[in-house]
């Protein structure tokens, strides 16, 4: 209640100042990025962060976007939202009111972009999220059609559900599953219903599905239960650092079968946190370090030697949405918030370093192929390509 409140206030608010914003003047362009860098999933927003400062670097090295013939150079004005749903929409009002952002990117997960997605779409204001699947974030509930100002970077958790649940079927021969899920995290909690309705759909059955609610730790009620009905694959799309001890007391229960992640199990520091419990499972992601294309590698290379570490999946999302705004901002030839909006609404194909996309009938989510990794010997490591 207290969301929709805020919500209702900040949409009213904005609509009496969205339009007033230009986002800069002739001698920058002022852009946004709403990231989790503190909360409960900080290894996204560094991530985030991260790439986003190396996008706005890499193009300001050049003078900046270049608008009718002349360089701008970015200003990048970050927000983090504490990987929270009020303080998405806190942040997202605060950069188109206060920071006069001509569009922001983010934030990443589900939970936070859908709320700062309403906040986008109610001030006219271009909206990128880099990583969120859930569809919510672009679809306006109400009216049931596509948000006019809220575009992605990343597939949608219908594919990936798809991409998943034939995975478990075909290539790794499952004929029943359990799932474990958070209830209270949209992303999870979609992917969950749209595994068991594909897995379902295309003769699997689904014996068990359990939920938890965000901040819990011990899962043995659930795993028992999971246990019980003895599956053959335990479906987990849970974020980084809830992972790790969901395995760790599945193995202590005695559950031996593998478990099949989503992509928010993207980052490295599962592994570091998972204590080698993850090793040989799959899960479904957006790029792969080890299957990249050559501006893909060029942007990896560049990451580590930026920051020491291989850029994960977050990481090359977000330097793509900054090169869609980029091009968003070229194209429209002008610092103007409707204008660049209708000029990301003319891309209709981008190749990213997480490959080609394509937007097609006016919808701001892309067409674009994922891909199925395994944790071996310590990292990630690609076993297929999944096209739409």
């Amino acid at each position: 209640m207290i969301f929709r409140l805020l919500s209702v206030f900040s949409i009213s608010f904005i609509l009496l100042l969205g339009g007033c914003g230009k986002g800069g003047d002739s001698s920058s362009i002022r852009v946004g990025l709403i990231a989790e860098l503190s909360g409960e999933l900080p290894a996204v927003g560094a991530s985030s962060k991260n790439a986003a400062l190396m996008a706005v670097e890499d193009v300001n090295k050049d003078g900046g976007v270049e608008m009718s013939g002349k360089r701008i150079p970015i200003k990048l004005i970050i927000e983090d939202n504490a990987s929270k749903a009020d303080q998405s929409a806190a942040a997202a009002q605060k950069l188109i009111t206060q920071e006069d952002v001509v569009a922001f990117v983010g934030p990443n997960a589900s939970l936070g972009a859908i709320p700062a997605s309403e906040i986008a779409e109610g001030a006219h204001v271009l909206m990128i999220t880099p990583w969120s699947t859930n569809p919510k974030t672009s679809l306006d509930a109400r009216s049931g059609q596509a948000k006019k100002y809220v575009f992605r970077a990343c597939f949608t958790d219908p594919f990936e559900g798809r991409v998943l649940a034939r995975f478990a079927l075909e290539h790794l021969k499952v004929k029943t599953a359990a799932a474990l899920y958070d209830v209270s995290s949209e992303a999870p909690k979609s992917q969950s219903e749209l595994f068991k309705k594909i897995f379902e759909e295309q003769g699997g059955k689904i014996v068990s599905f359990e939920t938890y609610t965000t901040g819990d730790k011990d899962f043995s009620a659930q795993l028992t239960k999971i246990l019980a009905q003895k599956p053959d694959l335990i479906f987990l799309p849970a974020y980084y650092n809830d992972v790790p001890l969901v395995v760790q007391q599945a193995q202590r229960l005695g559950l031996k079968v593998p478990f099949l992640g989503s992509d928010a199990w993207s980052s490295p520091d599962l592994i570091k946190l998972s204590g080698g419990a993850v090793e040989g499972n799959y899960f479904c992601n957006h790029y792969a370090v080890d299957d990249a294309s050559p501006k893909a590698v060029k942007f990896i290379e560049a990451y580590k030697a930026k920051y020491g570490k291989a850029p994960d999946d977050v990481a090359a999302l977000t330097y793509d949405a900054f090169g869609l705004l980029f091009q968003a901002l070229k194209d429209s030839g002008k610092i103007e918030r409707q204008s660049v909006r209708d000029a990301m609404a003319r891309i209709t194909g981008y190749d990213g370093v997480t490959g080609s996309m394509r937007f097609e009938n006016g919808s701001g989510d892309p067409v674009k192929s994922a891909v199925i990794l395994q944790i071996k010997d310590g990292r990630f490591v690609w076993v297929m390509n999944a096209k739409p």
